[in-house]
């Protein structure tokens, strides 16, 4: 679904910040900004902790593999990659359905760029692919993620009890969702 020709690079209303392909010399500063336990906290078990070099140049084999149905930008300030954004397309009876998942360097919480980042990707997603449906699903206790969705024009859809487990403790998850 996503071809080579849809990698976006796309300004995001913040000074200095975009959203753009990967490249493998990004590599070592994915490699550090990911290394924060307090990211790894708030995404699924596949996001290792500690974050290695090595890490790193998996995922970036992953996301620029030219035959990826996946939308996966770099979320870049001042020309370095500081956190990650994706769109992964659902098949089958769901087809007409994308998630949506993100993260961003801990230096850079607090300034708009995560909100600013999913509007532009979700627009862009919506007008460029058959989605009419952009869904995330995050830990009920991750209130900035919670904040980033709602600005970016998601809506809470509902509390899915009991329905995921980090660290061996079972917890809620709030599913947002933004319909097209």
């Amino acid at each position: 679904m996503a071809s080579t020709l849809l990698r976006p690079t796309l300004a995001l209303p913040i000074a200095n910040a975009r959203l753009r392909p990967w490249h493998l010399h990004d590599a070592p500063v994915l490699a550090e900004t990911a290394n924060d336990r307090g990211i790894w906290q708030n995404l699924r078990d596949i996001f290792p902790h500690p974050y290695r070099l090595e890490d790193a140049y998996w995922y970036l084999g992953l996301v620029t593999d030219p035959d990826s149905t996946d939308l996966h930008v770099a979320i870049e300030v001042q020309g370095e990659a500081v956190g990650a954004l994706s769109v992964l397309f659902k098949d089958d009876i769901n087809r007409r359905s994308a998630e949506i998942g993100y993260w961003l360097g801990r230096q850079y919480w607090g300034r708009g760029i995560a909100t600013a980042a999913v509007r532009v990707l979700t627009e862009y997603a919506f007008v460029h692919f058959d989605v009419c449906r952009l869904y995330a699903e995050i830990f009920a206790r991750n209130e900035a993620s919670a904040q980033v969705l709602a600005k970016a024009g998601y809506q809470l859809e509902g509390r899915l009890h009991k329905s995921i487990i980090k660290e061996g403790v079972v917890q809620d998850a709030l599913l947002y969702a933004q319909v097209r």
